[in-house]
């Protein structure tokens, strides 16, 4: 498990980098249009998300109700920008109380 996780962070890592780096080293002079610019920005987000979404779901001994609702409450508070530690804690929180909850039905 550690093992994968490390290979995870290696992946999400290069991948971040050679997005923002290939950039610089393909194009000598500054980008002008708006569309690339905001690709260029955005993308790193995209995969960062693709790849940490699936393992949402398979990271939680409660099955998919336990990982549903830390989505749940990480989606909301990111939505009202609290911050990232907020977020973590809240969801993990979320998690462990619905873990509990099934654990007593």
């Amino acid at each position: 498990m550690t093992r994968y996780l490390l290979l995870q962070l290696a992946v999400m890592a290069g991948v971040t980098y050679l997005i923002r780096m290939l950039p610089l080293v393909i194009f000598r002079k500054k980008i002008e249009n708006a569309f690339i610019k905001s690709f260029l920005y955005y993308i790193p987000y995209a995969v960062l998300a693709t790849m940490t979404f699936p393992a949402i779901f398979s990271a939680t001994g409660g099955g998919i109700w336990s990982a549903l609702a830390g989505l749940l409450v990480a989606l909301l508070l990111a939505f009202f920008e609290k911050g990232l530690v907020t977020v973590a804690l809240c969801a993990c929180g979320a998690v462990f109380i619905t873990e509990w909850i099934m654990q007593l039905l």
